[in-house]
């Protein structure tokens, strides 16, 4: 532990910090420090300590996930991302130290990675892939949702589906309607053209997103896009009986999970010390001043 790392005590007029140890670490990473009255004391080291140890456990469940996924049909990783949190009260002014004392680094949020995975041959007829940055369109029962997963299937009244009985949509005119495969042998050409025997039946809806929207992921495989975010892909290729693997790195993925691991320790290490060890100290040093 460095010289930076050891509390300092601030004068009660520029103590700051709140006590954090009620928050509630919501998915969106971020937490109300406003939780004790004003001027109540406690130990800078500790809390900030304290925040970097929940960061971490909580990218860890970002990380294990990823890892959790590897073999998902579609899936897309996703990376952790952390910010600065400052425990400042009000319109306070502080000084560089108390700037640096009470700042804490919490979990940000997580982006999605939207490169693409490795196409897979299953030899299936309703397994559909991609190639491109396109993604189908799913109506689910909270609404419109997007997916890179083709692992379709059709249900008792022979409509195209996900394995979790969303319906796949299609084009028609300037609607989205479910699609409805007749009995016959089904082919699925590039531009996502269904047929049957030969016949027209429907035109799957593949869209692609400007670059920089921020996906927000549901579930395993399926993706909530901004409202007008999308529009129709522009030469993506649509390839029948195979799918797309998750774009996980499996060996940077259980590095990336050790990391995290041995921070989360080295916090819970500091956390022990402020709690304990300088405690310690302190009752047995401040009766000899």
């Amino acid at each position: 532990m460095g010289p930076s790392e050891i509390p300092i005590i601030i004068p009660h007029n520029l103590l700051i910090l709140r006590n954090l140890a009620g928050a509630e670490f919501r998915w969106n990473w971020a937490f109300d420090c406003s939780l004790l009255p004003r001027g109540k004391d406690m130990d800078s080291g500790y809390y900030v300590a304290y925040a970097g140890f929940a960061a971490r456990m909580q990218a860890l469940d970002v990380v294990a996930s990823n890892l959790a996924n590897a073999s998902t049909s579609g899936y897309k990783s996703q990376s952790p991302f952390y910010r600065a949190l400052s425990a400042a009260q009000g319109d306070e002014v502080l000084s560089p130290l108390n700037q640096a004392v009470n700042k804490f680094g919490i979990l940000g949020g997580s982006r999605v990675d939207v490169r693409s995975g490795s196409l897979q041959p299953t030899g299936n007829t309703t397994d559909l892939a991609i190639e491109g940055d396109g993604y189908f369109t799913l109506q689910a029962k909270a609404g419109i949702r997007y997916t890179r997963n083709g692992n379709f299937q059709l249900n008792a009244t022979r409509q195209l589906t996900t394995r979790d009985g969303d319906l796949v949509l299609a084009e028609q005119g300037t609607k989205l309607v479910p699609i409805t495969v007749p009995t016959g042998e089904v082919s699925v050409s590039p531009d996502g053209t269904i047929s049957v025997n030969g016949g027209l039946v429907a035109k799957l809806h593949v869209v692609q997103f400007a670059s920089g929207t921020e996906i927000e992921p549901e579930g395993n495989s399926k993706y909530i896009a901004p409202a007008g975010s999308e529009h129709p892909a522009v030469g993506e290729n649509v390839r029948q009986g195979m799918l797309e693997s998750s774009n996980i790195n499996p060996v940077a993925g259980a590095v990336g999970l050790i990391v995290l691991q041995r921070q989360a320790d080295m916090m819970s290490r500091a956390l022990s010390i402020l709690n304990t060890d300088f405690n310690r100290l302190a009752t047995q040093e401040v009766p000899r001043v």
